[in-house]
């Protein structure tokens, strides 16, 4: 025979100490579905693509040495590893790059294009990356506009009209600078190791110490410094009050029945 069960069963009393299990958290992903974006895999894609020729084009003419000490020739580079990336996570899936990666590349790439608009395209010389003072044609003009202006127009599209909003944050800004702070270290390292006079020492005539001295090279590095601190702040303040072109819908898990009866 079996006890018979009680009526009434006292509360257990609580273990010491609180819960046994800490609360569990859900991330935003989680609830947010997966959105497959082929528009945006695609067109990073040919920006990638774009990018990597007119590198291929530069290092092909020039000294691949030489070549690959410009920061723009840099900058393509780096664009072009970020972008296939973000292509592929875009066409999978999957969540986006890092806005510490991205923000810190497009701030790169518009710094490329500013500063060969505002301060290199009227130099005299010509100003030529593979170390020639020819007026630049063919495939050099064609790989120059890319490097200069194409890309650098295609990565500002790709953040206002394919990138969402909100995702670059001023805290960002001051880790981004890291490089070109290195940059300029390594292109003033890099002219006091060659012999004075010899073409394409300094890579660009507004760090030419040979020419302006250092005070007035670091006058120029801190003005452009603060310049592109500038810019970085500018494109947080706009990531905030853009419109957002990527609208995601939520996922609860499970679907509402109607009542029954």
């Amino acid at each position: 025979m079996t006890a018979p069960i009680p009526r009434d069963i006292p509360d257990l009393p609580a273990l010491p100490g609180g819960s046994l299990f800490a609360p569990s958290y859900v991330p935003a992903s989680a609830v947010l579905a997966p959105v497959h974006r082929p528009l945006a895999a695609v067109y990073r894609l040919l920006v990638a693509l774009a990018a990597a020729a007119a590198v291929t084009i530069e290092l092909l003419l020039g000294s691949p040495v030489h070549v690959l000490s410009y920061f723009a020739i840099q900058s393509n580079i780096l664009l072009a590893l970020v972008f296939t990336l973000a292509a592929r996570r875009a066409w999978t899936a999957r969540r986006p790059l890092p806005s510490a990666l991205t923000g810190a590349t497009l701030l790169y790439i518009t710094i490329t294009g500013l500063v060969y608009h505002l301060l290199l395209k009227g130099a005299s010389p010509p100003f030529s990356m593979t170390g020639g003072t020819a007026p630049r044609g063919g495939l050099q003009w064609i790989s120059n506009q890319i490097l200069h202006t194409a890309v650098p127009a295609a990565a500002l599209l790709d953040w206002l009209l394919l990138t969402a909003r909100g995702r670059l944050h001023l805290r960002q800004a001051p880790t981004w600078l890291l490089y070109p702070l290195a940059y300029l270290a390594f292109s003033l390292g890099r002219g006091e190791l060659i012999i004075p006079g010899t073409p394409g020492r300094y890579l660009y005539p507004f760090l030419d110490v040979g020419l302006h001295g250092y005070k007035s090279v670091l006058g120029n590095a801190l003005l452009l410094g603060l310049a592109f601190y500038g810019l970085a702040v500018l494109m947080v303040a706009l990531d905030h009050i853009r419109p957002n072109p990527v609208r995601r819908r939520a996922k609860t898990g499970f679907r509402l029945q109607p009542p029954v009866g």
